[in-house]
């Protein structure tokens, strides 16, 4: 497993480029989240390898489509630069919130035809460009009230009804323990699928060993798959973040006993 951190949410005392440095010296890939707001240049001058970025300003799966499918190729362009490989999706549009700029509470099945025909899109784009899309699960409970398709089992079914190889999950084990739990077997469910894997414990979106979650377990069940992708840390620091980093390593590179 290549072990991935979000330089969004840990050394926030420093400016962004400092903090791709601080994670790039520490021996893990980057993720990113909104790129136009990045010193692009910058970026590329910390020698970092960066797993995973934000694949679109704007647009929707069900509605505004033209606008996601031309961000999302604005963001391929930028990824290509930065040699990204996954850029990540999300069922609509959100806010510096997190929220949805338009909620959906109740999703119709022409919204289900209408998102995977938009995701076949996004994959035809992807095979142009040698890249992929990743659809992650999010949490209505806590983080994103109102979004649709939010469930792992939502995104799943989504990828599953597509299915093509450049289009695959992003599955959030933080969000997915809030809506849905049972992790382990959902991992077993999902793997065929898999881009990439987040994680962040719970309560409070800290790194391993700060909640519930036994992520020590989670990283046997992995491996038990053969797992050979990316995990990110999506996590703020319950304290200092070196120590952050050091528990996410630990988690997932030291066996159970």
């Amino acid at each position: 497993m290549r072990l991935a951190v979000c330089a969004e949410m840990v050394f926030t005392e420093l400016p962004f480029v400092e903090r791709v440095e601080r994670i790039h010296a520490a021996g893990f890939d980057v993720e990113l989240w909104d790129w136009t707001t990045k010193d692009i240049a910058g970026l590329k001058r910390t020698g970092a390898n960066f797993s995973s970025m934000t694949g679109y300003v704007g647009g929707s799966l069900t509605h505004d489509q033209d606008r996601l499918l031309d961000t999302a190729e604005q963001s391929v362009h930028t990824a290509l630069e930065l040699g990204i490989p996954r850029l990540n999706l999300h069922g609509t549009e959100l806010d510096d919130r997190g929220l949805p700029v338009i909620p959906r509470y109740d999703v119709t099945g022409a919204d289900w035809l209408t998102a995977a025909r938009t995701l076949e899109r996004l994959a035809e784009l992807a095979d142009r460009y040698d890249v992929m899309f990743v659809l992650e699960n999010l949490n209505a409970e806590v983080d994103h009230p109102g979004v649709p398709f939010g469930k792992a089992a939502d995104t799943l079914a989504l990828v599953r009804a597509v299915d093509h190889p450049r289009l695959r999950l992003m599955l959030d084990l933080y969000h997915a323990q809030i809506g849905e739990g049972n992790l382990i077997e959902l991992i077993g469910k999902a793997f065929p699928y898999l881009g990439e894997i987040q994680v962040a414990d719970v309560p409070g979106r800290c790194e391993p060993g700060t909640g519930e979650i036994n992520y020590p377990a989670i990283a046997a069940a992995l491996r038990m798959h053969d797992y050979h992708g990316t995990v990110g840390l999506e996590a703020f620091a319950a304290g200092d973040s070196d120590l952050a980093l050091k528990r996410f390593r630990d988690a997932f590179t030291k066996e159970e006993i």
